[in-house]
């Protein structure tokens, strides 16, 4: 059986939602919203805030193992942060040099640094140097900043320079979400690097997955909004018998409970509802509740409309 991979999504899947998509189960391992490294050593509360499952031996309540993932472009910087992190005992260390936001981008993080595969290798090697051997270090890249033309050069790049495992996302910045991820210059890269490649992208049902797995030549995969819209997917790829929405609820009230004793009440309803919206490609009954709640604005008032509905029971909750 290959191995299935929770996805990083900044903005998306915090430690709630990891939370609960491990509950609900599947995961071999994930790896959590990156930790942005500037020019400063973060202190500790910065990774355990990032990344709580650090204070839980870096696992999920359900037990699913949670790696960091640092952010950054100054090989120094990178390195001492890595040392501070690796004092916490996470599940594996992972280098983001694949995140497309214009504001990651500005400031030379994420996906910005795919033109420069020597900077690529400095940082890792310098963090390499920093990771001991029983703790896995891998990186996540992207196909490129616009064109492909430098994915295999990073890619051997980051291999010579220590990880173990590399994820590829098969787009470039410039692509963003757009469909479809470009699965064949995946195993383009597979096969010009000697380390484990794991392919990520554009994997939404059961059907993908296979697709995926046959046009990139890779058996592991991580999933990221596929995973979101359908938390039973990595359970469907394994052939479990899965139920449906009855199987999701229990999450959704979990996920709620979580978000009002983190989120401030303005924020509460907007988490909840982006959620839904996207479990809705799915879930016609997730359509129902997403029409049910969305001209809903008080915090009070959504949980006033989870009780109706059944699935929240009558418990009081934070305020």
């Amino acid at each position: 059986m290959p191995r299935i991979l929770l996805a990083p999504m900044e903005g998306l899947a915090d430690d709630l939602l990891r939370g609960v998509l491990t509950s609900i189960g599947g995961y071999d391992w994930g790896i959590c919203e990156f930790v942005r490294v500037s020019n400063t050593i973060l202190p500790t509360k910065t990774y355990e805030r990032i990344c709580p499952e650090l204070l839980n031996a870096s696992r999920t309540a359900s037990g699913t193992p949670m790696r960091v993932q640092l952010l950054g472009s100054d090989p120094y910087f990178m390195a001492e942060n890595a040392r501070r992190l690796v004092a916490l005992n996470p599940a594996g260390v992972d280098l983001n040099f694949g995140c497309p936001a214009p504001t990651v981008n500005r400031h030379r993080g994420g996906a910005a640094l795919l033109g420069e595969p020597e900077l690529l290798h400095a940082i890792t090697s310098a963090v390499r140097a920093e990771v001991p051997a029983y703790i896995p270090f891998t990186a996540k890249m992207r196909l490129g900043i616009e064109d492909t033309s430098r994915a295999v050069d990073c890619a051997q790049a980051l291999a010579a320079a220590g990880i173990v495992e590399l994820i590829v996302h098969g787009r470039t910045k410039v692509d963003g979400y757009r469909p479809p991820a470009r699965w064949a210059w995946i195993d383009r890269v597979r096969a010009a690097v000697d380390i484990p490649i794991i392919a990520n992208g554009e994997v939404w049902t059961v059907e993908d997955f296979a697709r995926c797995q046959q046009e990139t030549g890779c058996a592991d995969i991580m999933l990221g909004r596929g995973a979101v819209a359908d938390p039973l997917l990595a359970r469907r790829v394994r052939g479990e018998a899965v139920g449906g929405w009855e199987e999701i609820l229990p999450g959704v009230a979990d996920y709620w409970r979580g978000i009002r004793v983190k989120v401030v009440p303005v924020h509460a309803g907007g988490r909840l509802k982006q959620w839904l919206a996207m479990l809705r490609r799915n879930y016609p009954e997730a359509e129902l509740l997403y029409q049910r709640l969305r001209p809903i604005k008080a915090a009070q008032d959504i949980e006033a409309a989870l009780v109706a509905e059944g699935i929240l029971g009558e418990l009081p909750l934070a305020a």
